[in-house]
């Protein structure tokens, strides 16, 4: 007899389909698993011996061969432990074909039978949607993560010998069919704009770039707060929405930094400049998702910028573009989601005091332009706002401030009434100006003639590119959605113009 068990092999940012099957015949007592699994796969047949004998349930003393079916498939992920499991006490007639059929199984299982939370577990539930199975079982601590998919009959297990019991109908587990989304409020432990003293013009940059999801970059010297002007993002950004939270909760489920939790907050990723480019990209034998994946939906924050290696920065540039990534391995091509906003500071030169009024600059010519040339052009060229942020009077940061945050309040305000303009004008709520083609900016945006003029002379006097041109009718744009303004004036155009002094 040949025992059936369906599961999914999670592959990239999708999953597939796979089919577990079980046959036993006479001879030495030994388990074989084919069908191009990796060694996490290979593995599983030490730890479905171990869990079925803990579980006072009977192990086969036959040859048992396991297929995993697609064979050209590749399959990872010690989640195949229990369909194998399942599919072993099917074939030796300890549950019945039908017991185990119409049903998605996945889960790691310990020697002892219980099981351990999986990874990837979105990737499986959408999956399993997808073959219009209804009915998925997956470990207890996953359950949470599965239920943000919507239409499928969740059960939650925590041991072989529950599931069996419940397969046979001896004790019926409790299903979970959908996920209530949770309201979260904004911690109160990040920095807010009342926090930082000055710096009006950076902070009014900020949330133009919030407002619009523009990439921005902070110049200046050390200590004049370009880090925490940036930190305060977190707070400026809208929580997520529920689409935005399966993305973002797959998307780190699938890179093993969550068990079972659900991700509600916006990520701010801040790799160190020593990162290489695979964890910043993705990538691997078997592509995973990178720094640029897991900030997805939230900031990508590049501290002292042209400290990082010049072939990370270089390949941030098609991404920024795209808003995706494709990695291509001999292993496989995966294509992972890569919407962030890119959140970046800098010195002026390498000692960073050119421009500084209090100390005087250290450095030849010759330093400041190897230093400034780490970042390339087209890599400046797709930062739609860059400011210059400088130094503080010491007297003024010992001045006491208020607990209301007023100014940062009305920032939020700002924002939200640009979110609703952006909303309306495009018809989506997933659509920021910043994202914006270039044949959306000809058809969907207003320019008045005025501000047509000013932004064709200044294009010619500053050699604005084509992407250079773009970028300012969309920071334009943006500046009069805060504003609520309908068309964009010279006013607009000139507020725009001023952030790409350095970039041009």
């Amino acid at each position: 007899m040949v025992a059936h068990v369906l599961t999914v092999a999670p592959i990239g940012y999708e999953g597939a389909i796979v089919e577990v099957e079980s046959d036993s015949k006479r001879g030495l007592p030994s388990i074989q698993i084919v069908g191009m699994g990796t060694k996490s796969v290979d593995e599983a047949k030490e730890r479905v011996r171990s869990a079925i004998s803990n579980s006072l349930l009977e192990f086969p003393a036959k040859k048992i061969t396991i297929n995993l079916a697609p064979a050209e498939l590749i399959k990872d992920g010690a989640h195949f432990d229990l369909p194998i499991a399942l599919a072993i006490l099917a074939c030796s007639g300890q549950l019945r074909q039908k017991e185990v059929n119409d049903a998605i199984f996945a889960g790691e299982l310990a020697l002892d039978g219980t099981l351990r939370p999986i990874k990837g577990v979105i990737n499986i539930a959408q999956a399993t949607k997808q073959a219009n199975i209804t009915k998925l079982y997956v470990p207890s601590q996953n359950v949470k993560q599965a239920c943000l998919i919507d239409g499928l009959t969740i059960i939650g297990v925590k041991n072989l010998k529950e599931i069996y019991l419940h397969l046979k109908q001896e004790s019926i587990l409790v299903s979970n069919g959908h996920h209530e989304s949770q309201s979260i409020s904004k911690s109160n432990t990040s920095h807010h704009l009342d926090d930082i003293y000055g710096q009006e013009q950076a902070k009014r940059a900020l949330i133009i770039a919030v407002a619009g999801r523009h990439n921005i970059l902070l110049s200046g010297s050390p200590g004049a707060g370009k880090t925490m002007l940036a930190k305060t993002l977190t707070n400026l950004l809208p929580t997520l929405t529920p689409q935005e939270q399966i993305a973002v909760t797959k998307l780190h489920s699938i890179a093993g930094e969550i068990d079972g939790e659900i991700i509600t907050e916006r990520p701010f990723r801040a790799p160190h400049h020593t990162t290489s480019q695979i964890a910043v990209i993705g990538g691997g034998v078997h592509p995973k998702p990178g720094e640029i994946s897991l900030s997805h939906m939230g900031v990508l924050f590049l501290d002292e910028m042209p400290e990082y290696p010049r072939s990370v920065l270089e390949a941030l540039r098609q991404p920024l573009e795209d808003k995706k990534i494709t990695i291509t391995r001999a292993g496989g091509r995966s294509v992972y989601p890569a919407d962030f906003m890119l959140v970046a500071t800098m010195n002026p030169c390498p000692c960073g005091h050119l421009g500084d009024t209090k100390k005087e600059c250290s450095c030849t010519t010759t330093q400041i332009l190897n230093y400034q040339r780490r970042i390339s052009g087209p890599l400046l060229d797709r930062i739609d706002l860059t400011i210059n942020v400088s130094r503080i009077p010491n007297n003024v940061l010992l001045q006491k401030k208020t607990s209301q945050n007023k100014q940062h309040l009305t920032a939020e305000s700002m924002i939200n009434v640009a979110y609703e303009h952006q909303k309306k004008r495009y018809g989506r709520s997933n659509i920021y100006n910043g994202s914006l083609t270039s044949t959306h900016v000809n058809s969907m945006l207003q320019i008045d003639d005025a501000a047509k003029k000013l932004l064709s002379v200044a294009g010619e006097r500053l050699g604005l590119s084509a992407r250079s041109y773009f970028k300012v009718i969309k920071v334009a744009q943006t500046i009069a959605d805060l504003e609520s303004s309908e068309t964009i004036s010279t006013a607009h155009i000139s507020e725009a113009l001023q952030y790409r002094s350095m970039t041009s």
